[in-house]
């Protein structure tokens, strides 16, 4: 019986085959009382299988390819340092020693805690990190049961069209697909920002995630057809519907090859005028996929990566500076835009509190979060901005201030990177006296009162994201409400106009980092708002590419300018239609 499953669509592309259910081993496991004597021996059995599920994680780092995605090397140390983390070892060695909890209820009874914690975060992809945790968990568990780590077994490795399905998966699992014929996966779990989700798009492979009881709906063997570009799941699909995505398929690969051709071409419209194309990334080793893409240079660093990866201490100024370092260097001499750290009171780092926590904010989205979480430790800010600074010797870096809404605020930031310079200049360490710093306009009082920031700062960049999330107020993570997140809302592009005319007239560069300066659809329309400088993931690069390339923008004026005199859905529509047909 044929039947479509909805979930979330990560990584674009359309696969098609037969379904592998991987089951989880943390579905079920043992829960006893141990007795006293057995408490040192139930801990070395937890070691030992630490110690197993080390081993395994080094033999995945070895075995990567020259050319694999820099994503899977960065993701496998991370789940090695989960592997360490004193929350998960020692919380669960505690529970172990004063409960007595046998090894596997200990884990899973720490797991929760974590999860529960993690749930409370406003920010999606930090939200997302839980799933690290319990992947790791799992392979600890595989490793207490005497199972092997291998995600696919040996019979399947000939099949063609192999498409795994499962409740989540590992992205230092994903290495074991290397020698296998994969398709593309769809999990239970998962979200745009999940690592598995960032590993699927860096290898190019069609993923639908958070497509809820998927594996358990779905049959071994079962004829499916996954659809990245919306998120679909296909099952048994018709023979009508089947030679429709086929056909899609091979139109898909045809485009592909094609796009390939604009790669290293300049980016520019029909009409001549330049535009910028340049790219997000979230670890240093990203930068090479920026590169490989065609980028102009990096429009978005998120540095919260490096902070989430310590539970009981800052980042030291050392690593900061050697990731900084390490991602400028990679771009060979192309601009780095680096944002400082972008969470807070959503954050569950007890670094953040000197190892006490945060108290859960009532909402933290509106709280302590961000560069408002940033002045308010300055100490930590200082380091991060210091580490930064000492990044410019080696390229072209500039600094990117999130959530800034107040005269003070911007104030203030400046004066501590002018504070940051002054430690460097007595510490005799260089950096780029002249490094640019701008703001992230995601907030619309930010945009309605954009003359503070024109006069104090060197450029803006527009996070789409959060300004329609806060425009509109709501929160997208909410399934109740993430219908009405609207980025066409007249009220959304109209701050996205006023704020390019403002920039422009004043003639303060200005770009969109969020999901908007990625979806090709919108691509006429910002150019014809006068948006000169995009910024989005790599995988999405070529394709808004062709669209510049496509655009004239003298004939886009007439149709944007009816876009944004348009206030009811269905006359928003028709414009849009007619900017499409330009």
């Amino acid at each position: 019986m044929s039947f479509t499953l909805h979930g979330i669509p990560v990584s674009r592309g359309i696969a098609i085959g037969r379904a592998y259910l991987i089951a989880p081993a943390a579905l079920d496991v043992d829960h006893y009382l141990i007795e006293p004597a057995q408490i040192e021996s139930e801990i070395e059995r937890f070691r030992a299988a630490q110690q197993l599920v080390h081993h395994e994680l080094d033999a995945l780092r070895a075995d990567l390819a020259a050319d694999a995605p820099s994503e899977m090397g960065a993701f496998i140390n991370v789940h090695s340092m989960i592997l360490n983390d004193a929350m998960l070892v020692q919380e669960t060695i505690d529970l172990i020693r004063t409960r007595r909890y046998n090894v596997e209820w200990a884990l899973m009874e720490q797991v929760e805690r974590l999860s529960r914690h993690f749930d409370d975060i406003e920010d999606e992809y930090l939200r997302e990190r839980k799933a690290d945790i319990e992947q790791v968990v799992e392979r600890v568990l595989k490793a207490l049961a005497g199972a092997s780590g291998a995600l696919v077994d040996g019979a399947h490795g000939a099949c063609d069209e192999m498409i795994v399905v499962a409740h989540d998966i590992a992205p230092a699992d994903m290495m074991q697909f290397k020698t296998q014929t994969f398709q593309g996966f769809v999990t239970d779990l998962g979200g745009r920002t999940s690592h598995t989700a960032i590993v699927a798009r860096s290898l190019g492979i069609p993923a639908a995630v958070g497509v809820q009881h998927a594996s358990a709906l779905i049959c071994q063997d079962d004829l499916i057809i996954v659809d990245g570009d919306h998120g679909i799941v296909i099952v048994d699909p018709a023979p009508i519907v089947l030679e429709e995505y086929s056909y899609r398929q091979s139109e898909e690969a045809l485009e592909q090859r094609k796009l390939q051709r604009f790669k290293f071409s300049p980016t520019q419209t029909l009409c001549g005028t330049r535009i910028e194309l340049c790219a997000n990334i979230e670890l240093p080793e990203d930068a090479r996929a920026a590169v490989d893409s065609g980028a102009m240079g990096v429009g978005l660093f998120r540095t919260e990566f490096l902070f989430m990866n310590h539970k009981h201490s800052l980042p030291e100024e050392e690593e900061q500076f050697a990731a900084y370092r390490r991602a400028v260097e990679l771009m060979n001499g192309m601009p780095v835009t680096i944002r400082t750290i972008d969470v807070g009171a959503d954050k569950p780092l007890d670094s953040m509190s000197g190892g006490d926590g945060y108290e859960t904010a009532a909402n933290p989205a509106l709280g302590l979060r961000a560069i408002r979480w940033s002045l308010s430790e300055p100490h930590m800010f200082l380091t991060q901005l210091r580490a930064i600074l000492r990044a410019s010797v080696f390229g072209k870096v500039k600094i990117l201030i999130p959530m800034l809404a107040h005269a003070q605020e911007i104030d203030q930031t400046l004066d501590l990177i002018r504070e940051a310079k002054c430690q460097l200049d007595d510490a005799g360490i260089g950096y780029d006296p002249n490094v640019q710093v701008g703001a992230m306009i995601e907030i619309p009082a930010a945009a309605i009162a954009l003359p503070l920031f024109l006069k104090r700062l060197d450029f803006l960049s527009i996070g789409t994201n959060d300004l329609i999330q806060y425009t509109l107020a709501i929160d997208r993570a909410d399934n109740s409400v993430a219908h009405l997140y609207d980025p066409l809302h007249p009220a959304v592009l109209h701050l996205i106009a006023f704020t390019l005319r403002e920039a422009k007239r004043a003639g303060v560069p200005v770009s969109v980092c969020g999901e908007m300066a990625g979806d090709p659809a919108l691509t006429g329309l910002l150019l014809g708002m006068g948006l000169t400088e995009f910024s989005m993931h790599p995988s999405q690069l070529l394709v808004v590419k062709q669209e510049v390339l496509r655009s004239h923008l003298k004939t886009l004026e007439k149709p944007v300018a009816d876009v944004l005199a348009s206030f009811e859905p269905e006359e928003v529509q028709a414009a849009l239609q007619r900017v499409a047909q330009v």
